[in-house]
């Protein structure tokens, strides 16, 4: 390996590196100038460490969250959680029988997952066993993607636990 292709595979592999973690939201295409230009087997080698990142999805009644924050700490403020709503209103409406990118979230609290009429639901949602409890929401809403690996919902989660307390009591009171 001549000294180019070896700097490049370093980069590709630091690159690759930052942008699994998380890092490297700032790269204004370095990284895929390096990825565009590596050769499948260099490719194939920096995305196998990656895969760990994928972990199995929480058991159905498992309601552990990232942080350890629990839903019983918390008193919902659905006043509040109106307030919170408000990102969410881009995918989804309380309105029962009205699906828009997500499903209704009218009665949403105590719903079985994927069963809304008309909504056409992931096959990792529908397969998932969920009870939207509020504990489970609670934890959901932490991150979706981590409850529900391949969900179609895009939404990196709500971080702070007092705002996804209040936002469930507010969904709580959408029947």
């Amino acid at each position: 390996m001549n000294r180019s292709s070896s700097l490049l595979a370093s980069a590709l592999l630091v690159g690759l590196s930052v942008t699994a973690c998380g890092g490297g939201g700032g790269d204004k295409g370095g990284g895929e100038t390096a990825n565009t230009a590596a050769t499948p087997a260099a490719t194939e080698t920096a995305a196998a460490p990656a895969a760990p990142a994928a972990a199995a999805a929480p058991a159905a009644d498992n309601v552990d969250t990232v942080s350890g924050a629990k839903f019983a700490d918390f008193t919902g403020d659905a006043a509040k959680g109106e307030a919170v709503f408000i990102q969410c209103k881009t995918c989804h409406v309380t309105d029962a029988g009205v699906n828009r990118i997500g499903p209704s979230l009218h009665a949403v609290v105590g719903r079985k997952a994927s069963t809304i009429a008309g909504y056409q639901y992931s096959e990792a949602n529908h397969n998932s066993g969920i009870t939207w409890t509020a504990e489970k929401l609670f934890q959901y809403l932490e991150n979706p993607q981590r409850v529900v690996p391949g969900t179609k919902m895009a939404f990196a989660g709500i971080q702070d636990p007092q705002k996804r307390a209040d936002l469930i009591a507010w969904l709580a009171t959408q029947k």
